[in-house]
């Protein structure tokens, strides 16, 4: 009972900051997620742009950041991310790889969905949408927002998890 409770008051308070005009039949604005397949060679042979875990700059913070996010809060469950710059076809995006037996086994729909969230927003801030990946390259959730708008317009989905 107190999941379902605290899954409610996500949910209003979601709600509650959503622009007025937000609904299904708007939301087409938010662009789609990117259907480029998970690249996980890139996670030991970075190429051009591309941003893990591993990268570090030498002259100034690597952007997008999100080495504080995963010590702080989701050391064990976020295990590495790939970040991709914006092209001519794709916005900017970060994929992020998470341990599978802690999403699964330990994390229920709302944890998984406040992760997503914290996650997503962090990535937000730098511009960046974002896709959660197991090790097995299956697409488990993904936070996407269009960013040319005033107030970004941002939409999360959740895979196995009733949650949308």
């Amino acid at each position: 009972m107190r999941k379902l409770s605290i899954f409610f008051s996500i949910f209003i308070s979601t709600v509650s900051v959503l622009p007025p005009q937000f609904s299904q039949a708007q939301d087409s604005r938010i662009p789609a997620p990117s259907q480029k397949p998970l690249q996980l060679d890139l996670l030991t042979n970075p190429k051009g742009n591309i941003i893990t875990a591993d990268t570090i700059s030498q002259q100034q913070l690597t952007i997008p950041s999100l080495w504080w996010a995963q010590e702080q809060s989701e050391k064990k469950l976020l295990e590495n991310w790939i970040a991709y710059p914006p092209n001519n076809s794709e916005a900017a995006r970060v994929d992020l790889i998470v341990n599978e037996q802690i999403w699964n086994d330990i994390l229920d729909g709302v944890e998984r969905y406040r992760f997503v969230n914290r996650l997503g927003t962090v990535a937000r801030t730098y511009g960046y949408n974002i896709r959660v990946f197991n090790d097995e390259k299956e697409l488990l959730a993904t936070y996407t927002c269009n960013l040319n708008l005033n107030t970004p317009l941002c939409n999360i989905q959740m895979n196995n998890t009733g949650i949308f």
